[in-house]
């Protein structure tokens, strides 16, 4: 069974830094690129960061300059470094992972991020 574990989350003031990590099995970290996703009460989940296993990254416009996603190889952990956040950044943030050539992914259990207005 596949598990992504994910940690980080919690209540941080407007202009604070989170980090999430999400660890999982050597098996998919080596093949599948990994991702963070949001969803926000009341909204559909969206793509924050996402980032190959050859470590090209993409990011939703709107944490391009305050988000970055990287991932240890060692640690088979994937991490996203939260700067500058904004109460409209408040939702449950989802690890992903996805295969690169089949239909096949999987998805964490979600961490909460709150940043009060």
């Amino acid at each position: 069974q596949v598990q992504l574990v994910e940690s980080g989350g919690g209540l941080v003031q407007p202009g604070g830094s989170l980090r999430l990590s999400c660890a999982t099995s050597r098996s998919i970290f080596s093949i599948y690129d990994m991702g963070w996703y949001r969803q926000a009460p009341g909204k559909q989940r969206e793509l924050v960061a996402a980032i190959t296993s050859g470590v090209r990254t993409k990011y939703a416009d709107s944490v391009k300059g305050r988000f970055t996603i990287s991932r240890d190889n060692a640690k088979n952990t994937v991490y996203l470094q939260m700067n500058s956040l904004k109460p409209e950044d408040t939702a449950v943030y989802y690890c992903n992972a996805d295969h690169p050539m089949i239909s096949t992914g999987y998805w964490g259990q979600g961490t909460q991020v709150t940043v009060p207005s």
